[in-house]
């Protein structure tokens, strides 16, 4: 039996909850996935998965042997990356989850650079605003914006932009600009939530704080219905500058209390716990924290390769 081979396998069929779905992603067929968990099994003397109403799950010995097995593939991969030199580039498939509106406005338009660099790389996009299971999807790295509520994940900061008040010319022309926070409670708000058509926006400015409660008949669960809503003139809303980016520059939205300031957003790499991140992963997070990072305008505007170039040699060091 190929030990390495045994090992992914069953890698596949934690991950996946079941055989069939192990086979699907290895593409093979699920009688050779059951015989090589029993025979794995067999050699080692211990039972490793168990049935349950939810599928298949690990046993403790089952848990133990994924976390090693995992780093076993992982730096097997990386000897086999070393050995034929850096010159050969990533390959295989890298997986990747992020929000449908920053994906589809910084993340895919940018990725004609980053195939170019590895020719190699196959890359499966999964586009989903909510926070999905990473191990349960075989996600390799997700791109996700905001606090992060579970404090296990392993995860990097990449960049952080500013929120601002943000509305369209003619929403403001028939309802007004707000001069100040306060304001904003009479005006009418496209929610970006779960539930709910009410929600509080903290301000600072110097010292001062003020929080705001605003409503409105429109409350959504995706970015991009808060962006339809608000390009609809249905009402102003809260947003970071990467949601209305293209809006911002064309002038189809305005920011508007430029002078107080919103908690930023933050944007993060989070890989899948309990195993080290691969180098595909962490070398497509270096590039987008190397895409999204300011630039130096001088430096793009004296010599734009150059700066092109830093960027993939940033992309490269990790």
């Amino acid at each position: 039996m190929d030990r390495l081979a045994a090992m992914e396998t069953f890698i596949r069929v934690v991950e996946t909850g079941s055989f069939s779905a192990a086979a699907r992603r290895l593409a093979i067929g699920q009688p050779a996935v059951s015989k090589t968990v029993a025979q794995l099994e067999k050699r080692l003397g211990v039972r490793l998965l168990i049935r349950s109403t939810r599928g298949l799950s690990p046993t403790e010995a089952g848990r133990s042997f994924y976390d090693r097995a995992t780093r076993a593939i992982e730096e097997a991969d990386e000897a086999d990356r070393a050995a034929r030199g850096a010159g050969a580039g990533l390959t295989g498939r890298l997986r990747i989850c992020a929000a449908v509106t920053f994906a589809s406005i910084h993340v895919v338009p940018r990725l004609p650079v980053f195939l170019a660099a590895h020719p190699g790389l196959t890359l499966d996009i999964v586009l989903d605003d909510r926070p999905i299971d990473l191990v349960e999807e075989g996600i390799d790295v997700a791109l996700r914006m905001g606090p992060l509520g579970d404090s296990s994940l392993a995860a990097r900061k990449l960049a952080s932009v500013p929120r601002y008040v943000i509305g369209t010319p003619t929403y403001f022309a028939r309802s007004g600009t707000p001069a100040v926070p306060a304001d904003l409670a009479k005006h009418v708000a496209v929610i970006y939530a779960r539930s709910g058509n009410r929600e509080t926006w903290p301000f600072r400015r110097g010292t001062a704080e003020v929080s705001v409660s605003v409503s409105g008949p429109l409350c959504v669960s995706a970015a991009e219905g808060v962006r339809a809503g608000v390009l609809a003139h249905i009402g102003l809303t809260i947003a970071s500058s990467w949601m209305f980016d293209p809006e911002l520059s064309s002038g189809a939205v305005q920011a508007v209390l430029t002078d107080w300031a919103l908690p930023a957003v933050d944007l993060w790499a989070v890989y899948p716990t309990g195993r080290m991140p691969s180098a595909k992963a962490r070398a497509f997070a270096a590039f987008i924290e190397s895409e999204l990072r300011p630039a130096d305008p001088a430096r793009e505007r004296d010599d734009p390769e150059a700066a092109h170039r830093m960027r993939m040699q940033a992309q490269a060091d990790c």
